[in-house]
């Protein structure tokens, strides 16, 4: 090889260095560009117009019940559910409600054709017979032995036949409400249709009838009603948290099914036993429902109030955004000037989030209009 080959390729080499270093830095920029303008930096201006459409509050801090939570299950409170059955057997007959429906205390649900029924009605019709006229005789006999005209065993015998008929229809009138008849009502005319009527006010949950099948006695309910104004929530509790519970205790109850909703009440029991296989026992929770809104079986959340108070920082949980796994609000650092922090929030359900780390009392948190300010960051990197 000649020396001016060997020069050619020197030169070439110290032209082509200078090139590829330019690109490789070229390429680390853009790359290092790309990387800053996915991440918004520095605070956001807002101005006026921009500024009425966003509300802002500080941070305080507030004392708050300590609680724990336990698992539930929304249930029937059982002292207001009514299963009906029917005293007699007979056939359905005028049968005038439906599930779903909604009945007052004492309104008619169906009848029941039953001769029964109307045995039991002409047997204490019969037996009121008998006692007006055993009065009358007793009475009579009495006159009669007062003025020597009967003997001392008639008399005697007269007062005992009038105790044996208003015992008898004593029974027969106390087998009348059984089947819930008024004595008081004129009975001379009965059909023998017996009416079944409500005990409760509430909804009718369950029918197991039609109209015209013939039913019998046996205890089986042909239907049910519940007043579900009041249910039960019961919840599981393990045996170390149960120090932690009583009678009388508050607690919030928290559904999937109306997130941001809280309901409140009270325990009214606690089980006597633990589960063998679990270690819990049953706490039950009394919680008022207007508008019947918690139906039996659903799910939910029990938290359970305990004595203790913390003083907490809480912020609406619409201030709060979540990106990348981080959760995030926006605070004001000027007049019109936001901008990001990162924060450390309790993971709850309801309309405030409990702030661990990254606030403190004081600071001003954009609570509506934090979509409008995380726009404006993507706009600016963009």
């Amino acid at each position: 090889m000649t020396r001016f080959t060997v020069g050619l390729m020197f030169a070439a080499a110290a032209l082509s260095a200078p090139a590829c270093g330019h690109s490789d830095a070229a390429t680390a920029a853009a790359d290092g560009e790309a990387i800053q303008a996915k991440t918004p930096e520095g605070p956001v201006s807002l101005d006026q117009k921009m500024l009425a459409a966003i509300r802002i509050e500080p941070v305080v801090e507030r004392e708050i019940a300590d609680a724990f939570a336990v698992a539930g299950k929304v249930q029937f409170d059982e002292e207001r559910v009514a299963r009906i059955v029917v005293p007699l057997g007979g056939q359905v007959i005028d049968l005038r409600v439906k599930v779903g429906d909604a009945v007052r205390r004492g309104d008619a649900l169906c009848a029941i054709n039953s001769r029964e029924a109307a045995a039991s009605v002409g047997e204490y019709i019969e037996a009121r017979k008998d006692v007006e006229l055993a009065e009358k005789t007793a009475a009579m006999t009495e006159d009669l032995f007062a003025h020597e005209a009967a003997s001392r065993i008639a008399m005697q015998q007269a007062q005992s036949d009038f105790a044996k008929a208003r015992s008898r229809a004593a029974r027969t009138e106390e087998s009348l409400r059984v089947l819930g008849l008024n004595p008081r009502d004129d009975l001379a005319e009965f059909n023998g249709r017996l009416p079944i009527t409500a005990p409760l006010t509430g909804i009718v949950i369950d029918r197991r009838v039609t109209a015209g099948q013939f039913v019998q006695s046996d205890g089986t309910p042909i239907m049910t009603i519940a007043d579900l104004s009041t249910v039960w929530v019961i919840g599981d509790v393990f045996e170390r948290d149960l120090q932690r519970v009583s009678p009388g205790q508050t607690a919030s109850i928290t559904t999937a099914a109306y997130p941001g909703e809280t309901f409140h009440g009270r325990v009214n029991y606690i089980s006597d036993s633990i589960d063998a296989a679990t270690r819990t026992a049953k706490v039950r929770v009394s919680v008022a429902n207007p508008g019947g809104r918690l139906k039996p079986e659903m799910f939910a959340s029990v938290s359970l109030d305990l004595e203790a108070h913390n003083r907490v920082m809480l912020v609406p949980a619409d201030a709060v955004f979540t990106e990348d796994g981080r959760a995030f609000v926006y605070t004001e650092v000027g007049s019109g000037t936001f901008a990001r922090r990162a924060v450390d929030v309790a993971q709850s359900e309801g309309p405030l989030r409990r702030v661990l780390a990254g606030l403190r009392p004081g600071d001003r948190v954009v609570v509506d209009g934090a979509l409008l300010l995380r726009q404006r960051e993507q706009r600016r990197a963009g």
